[in-house]
Protein backbone atom coordinates (compact mmCIF):
# COMPACT_ATOMS: atom_id res chain seq x y z
CA UNK A 1 0.00 0.00 0.00
CA UNK A 2 1.18 3.21 -0.64
CA UNK A 3 0.54 6.28 1.71
CA UNK A 4 0.10 9.99 -0.84
CA UNK A 5 0.74 12.86 1.76
CA UNK A 6 -0.15 16.02 0.82
CA UNK A 7 0.34 19.47 3.53
CA UNK A 8 -1.21 22.40 2.26
CA UNK A 9 -0.38 26.46 3.30
CA UNK A 10 -3.43 28.42 2.20
CA UNK A 11 -3.28 31.80 1.62
CA UNK A 12 -5.31 34.18 4.03
CA UNK A 13 -8.77 33.99 2.53
CA UNK A 14 -9.59 30.94 1.58
CA UNK A 15 -12.72 30.33 3.55
CA UNK A 16 -13.54 27.15 5.31
CA UNK A 17 -16.64 26.20 2.27
CA UNK A 18 -13.94 26.53 -0.30
CA UNK A 19 -11.68 23.77 1.67
CA UNK A 20 -14.64 22.18 1.98
CA UNK A 21 -15.42 21.38 -1.47
CA UNK A 22 -11.95 20.87 -2.24
CA UNK A 23 -11.49 18.17 0.33
CA UNK A 24 -15.40 16.74 -1.30
CA UNK A 25 -14.25 16.69 -4.38
CA UNK A 26 -10.85 14.94 -3.77
CA UNK A 27 -12.82 12.49 -1.52
CA UNK A 28 -14.81 12.01 -4.57
CA UNK A 29 -11.97 10.67 -6.59
CA UNK A 30 -12.38 7.00 -4.72
CA UNK A 31 -16.05 6.63 -6.93
CA UNK A 32 -13.54 7.35 -9.80
CA UNK A 33 -10.18 5.42 -9.52
CA UNK A 34 -10.76 2.26 -8.65
CA UNK A 35 -7.92 0.42 -5.93
CA UNK A 36 -8.09 4.14 -3.79
CA UNK A 37 -8.54 2.37 -0.18
CA UNK A 38 -8.86 5.71 2.10
CA UNK A 39 -9.18 9.24 2.02
CA UNK A 40 -8.65 11.48 4.98
CA UNK A 41 -8.11 15.36 5.74
CA UNK A 42 -7.36 16.85 9.07
CA UNK A 43 -6.04 20.40 10.09
CA UNK A 44 -2.62 20.50 11.65
CA UNK A 45 -2.67 21.04 15.24
CA UNK A 46 0.54 21.27 16.14
CA UNK A 47 2.12 23.83 18.55
CA UNK A 48 5.42 23.92 17.08
CA UNK A 49 4.51 27.15 14.79
CA UNK A 50 8.01 27.59 13.55
CA UNK A 51 8.34 24.54 11.70
CA UNK A 52 4.96 24.00 10.68
CA UNK A 53 5.89 26.97 8.27
CA UNK A 54 2.23 27.81 7.59
CA UNK A 55 1.16 24.40 6.15
CA UNK A 56 -2.29 23.71 8.38
CA UNK A 57 -3.76 21.31 6.59
CA UNK A 58 -3.13 17.88 5.55
CA UNK A 59 -4.64 15.06 3.66
CA UNK A 60 -3.40 11.47 2.19
CA UNK A 61 -4.82 8.94 -0.07
CA UNK A 62 -4.15 5.31 0.58
CA UNK A 63 -3.32 3.45 -2.72
CA UNK A 64 -3.92 -0.09 -3.03
CA UNK A 65 -0.29 0.54 -5.16
CA UNK A 66 1.94 2.71 -7.49
CA UNK A 67 -0.47 1.92 -10.59
CA UNK A 68 -3.07 3.40 -8.57
CA UNK A 69 -1.06 6.73 -7.56
CA UNK A 70 0.15 7.11 -11.03
CA UNK A 71 -3.63 6.69 -12.62
CA UNK A 72 -4.57 9.39 -9.95
CA UNK A 73 -1.78 11.76 -10.60
CA UNK A 74 -2.73 11.79 -14.39
CA UNK A 75 -7.42 11.33 -13.80
CA UNK A 76 -8.39 15.05 -15.41
CA UNK A 77 -11.03 15.61 -12.38
CA UNK A 78 -7.90 15.19 -10.05
CA UNK A 79 -6.00 17.58 -12.28
CA UNK A 80 -8.68 19.78 -12.08
CA UNK A 81 -9.20 19.84 -8.19
CA UNK A 82 -5.24 20.26 -8.70
CA UNK A 83 -5.81 23.24 -10.21
CA UNK A 84 -8.26 24.87 -7.97
CA UNK A 85 -6.03 24.22 -4.73
CA UNK A 86 -3.08 25.73 -6.29
CA UNK A 87 -4.96 28.92 -6.77
CA UNK A 88 -5.83 28.50 -3.24
CA UNK A 89 -2.76 28.25 -1.85
CA UNK A 90 0.02 31.43 -0.30
CA UNK A 91 2.79 31.20 -3.06
CA UNK A 92 0.97 28.43 -5.34
CA UNK A 93 2.63 25.44 -6.01
CA UNK A 94 5.12 26.73 -2.88
CA UNK A 95 2.15 26.30 -0.90
CA UNK A 96 2.29 22.41 -1.20
CA UNK A 97 4.66 19.79 0.23
CA UNK A 98 3.77 15.88 -1.12
CA UNK A 99 5.25 12.73 -0.33
CA UNK A 100 4.61 9.37 -1.02
CA UNK A 101 5.46 6.54 1.33
CA UNK A 102 5.10 2.75 1.63
CA UNK A 103 3.61 1.38 4.19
Amino acid sequence: MLRHIVTLRFREGTSPETRNAIYRDLAGLSDVIEGILDFRHFANVSVEVPLVRGFRDVFWFDFRDEAVRDAYLVDPTHRAIGERIVAELEGGADGVLVMDVIL
